[in-house]
């Protein structure tokens, strides 16, 4: 409890504080307060990837700290006016905190070693101090535009014929860290909105493959047969994490195109647009896999499955259905 509360406690110091060094300061506190949370007795891959998260984050922030002390050596406030090369140095490593493509090479590989509340602490609440720092710190539209593009390509080729459910959704999270970049070119509000959305969904899976207890296709298949209430769960929170209408997932999509059409970033949403239809063609193979294959071998032993949990995912996918038709006819 100690750890979660000092990771928290580094997350918030590092998006309020007012100087580069406390910003990388706050980082710190959250990277040494999260490797202790990644550690399990019960699963020996944890402590791998709780050493190349480390490993990873360690040498993104000495390039953060060496590129801060360089821009502060010439002058005493950090501005997007400063010199590009500089700036990149600056960007690249919080991108590479963040996950985003071509710095995603080490989100894969620690997933995979993660269980599922990890995942989803990593997936969810690791993005927020990196977003922000990048936030206040946007370098030009073109190296913007390079991220967006190579982590919309890398996901959408790279999680075609994945197995494990992890790295799917790791996929999926460098899919929408696209999206959340794009939207920070426009309005924060809407990358608050986008984020708290994708967050939300994402629990929901989560928990679905927490309760169900699968880890790749073959065991989430298994078990969706043996559970229709989570089958049904699956199927409309993994529909809504793709963007498709008129699940709650399509909104701040919906709301990032209008607001990038409305700024002339027409490209930009062609691109967004055409890359996201082959996650959701990902998702959707995932979906109607689970509606026609059947095991016919012994389901692994399932551990026992909270209906409470289940019932709160499945009334806020339902009433999300609502919530969004209404919205679209307000507007």
């Amino acid at each position: 409890m100690i750890f979660f509360n000092s990771m928290i406690l580094g997350t918030m110091i590092s998006i309020s504080s007012y100087s580069w060094m406390g910003m990388w300061m706050g980082l710190e506190i959250n990277l040494l307060s999260i490797i202790p949370l990644f550690n399990s007795a019960k699963n020996m891959f944890s402590s791998e990837s709780s050493l190349k998260y480390f490993i990873t984050q360690a040498m993104a922030s000495l390039i953060l700290l060496f590129s801060i002390i360089l821009m502060l050596s010439i002058t005493e406030f950090i501005t997007p006016k400063m010199n590009f090369s500089l700036l990149m140095m600056l960007n690249s490593a919080l991108f590479t905190k963040l996950g985003a493509a071509p710095f995603h090479f080490w989100f894969p590989e620690v997933m995979e070693g993660l269980n599922w509340m990890n995942s989803l602490i990593l997936l969810t609440w690791q993005k927020i101090a990196p977003m922000i720092l990048i936030m206040n710190n946007k370098l030009n539209n073109l190296y913007f535009f390079s991220i967006i593009l190579i982590s919309l390509m890398m996901s959408g080729l790279m999680g075609l014929n994945q197995i494990s459910l992890r790295k799917i959704l790791t996929f999926s999270s460098i899919n929408h860290i696209a999206w959340m970049l794009s939207c920070m070119l426009i309005s924060y509000s809407v990358w608050m909105i986008y984020f708290m959305i994708y967050s939300i969904i994402t629990f929901n899976i989560i928990m679905i493959f927490y309760y169900s207890n699968s880890f790749f296709l073959k065991q989430l298949i298994n078990s969706l047969n043996y559970n229709k209430l989570i089958k049904f769960s699956f199927m409309i929170n993994f529909m809504s994490l793709g963007g498709l209408p008129p699940f709650i997932g399509f909104f701040p999509k919906w709301m990032s195109i209008n607001y990038l059409i409305n700024n002339n970033y027409y490209f930009l949403s062609f691109i967004l647009i055409i890359f996201t239809l082959i996650m959701l063609f990902i998702y959707i193979r995932i979906i109607f896999s689970s509606l026609i294959m059947t095991f016919n071998e012994n389901k692994l032993k399932l551990p026992k499955i909270n209906n409470l949990m289940l019932i709160f995912i499945n009334f806020f996918s339902l009433n999300s259905l609502i919530i969004c038709t209404m919205i679209f006819n307000l507007t």
